[in-house]
C-alpha cells in the first residue's frame, strides 16, 4: 500500500529537487522515489511536471509583484517604500525560500510564451522599484548616484537571500532579518546631507 501524501507535501519535496538537482535534471520518477509512491500517482497531484513549474514560479511571481504594487501606490515616503520592499522580499523568502529560488534561475525552462510573461512582469516590478528610487533622489532623500546601479544593487542585495536561508535551514528571525537587511541596505542609499 502506498504512502497518502498531502499536495502541500509532494510540491515541498518537488522543489527541494528542483533547487538540488535543477528543474531539467529533477524525473517524475526522482520526486516518487523521495515521497516513496509510484509515479503514476504523482499525476493525481499535477498534469505535467511544465505546468506544476509554471504554477509555482506564477504564484510565487504574482505574490512579489501585488506586494510591490500595494508598496507602490502607498502614500509611505521613498525610504519608507524601499524597507518595506525589503520586509517583503523577507517574508516572502522565509515562507517560501524553494519557490523564491524558482525565480532565480528556473523561469528559464518555462514555455516560451510564459517566459516572455513572466520577463514582462519581472521588468515591470523592477520599473517601480526604479521609479521609486528615482522619486527618492528628486526628493533629496536618497543620494544622488546613477539610477541602473542604485536599481539593481539594491535588488541584487535581496536576490541572494533564498540561497543563504535554505543553508541556514530556516533557523533565523525574519524579524531581525528585516531589520537587519533594511538597515544595511537604506544606510548604503540614504542622503546624509
Amino acid at each position: 500500500m502506498e504512502r497518502k501524501i498531502t499536495r502541500e507535501g509532494f510540491i515541498e519535496t518537488a522543489l527541494e529537487l528542483f533547487h538540488e538537482k535543477g528543474f531539467k535534471a529533477t524525473t517524475m520518477r526522482d520526486i516518487a522515489k523521495a515521497l516513496e509512491i509510484e509515479a503514476a500517482t504523482l499525476y493525481n497531484y499535477i498534469r505535467s511536471k511544465q505546468q506544476l513549474l509554471d504554477d509555482l514560479v506564477f504564484e510565487i511571481a504574482y505574490q512579489f509583484h501585488d506586494g510591490l504594487s500595494d508598496i507602490y501606490e502607498s502614500s509611505y515616503r521613498p525610504s519608507e517604500k524601499l524597507k518595506a520592499i525589503v520586509n517583503l522580499n523577507v517574508r516572502l523568502t522565509t515562507a517560501h525560500p524553494y519557490r523564491v529560488a524558482l525565480l532565480v534561475g528556473e523561469w528559464k525552462h518555462l514555455q516560451e510564451d510564459r517566459q516572455k510573461e513572466f520577463l514582462d512582469n519581472r521588468g515591470s516590478y523592477e520599473q517601480m522599484v526604479r521609479n521609486i528610487i528615482a522619486q527618492g533622489m528628486e526628493l533629496q532623500e536618497l543620494r544622488s548616484m546613477d539610477l541602473e546601479v542604485a536599481t539593481y544593487s539594491f535588488l541584487s542585495s535581496i536576490r541572494w537571500l533564498f540561497s543563504w536561508y535554505i543553508e541556514k535551514g530556516g533557523s533565523v528571525n525574519p524579524i531581525e532579518l528585516e531589520k537587519q537587511m533594511s538597515d544595511f541596505i537604506l544606510k548604503g542609499m540614504q542622503n546624509n546631507d
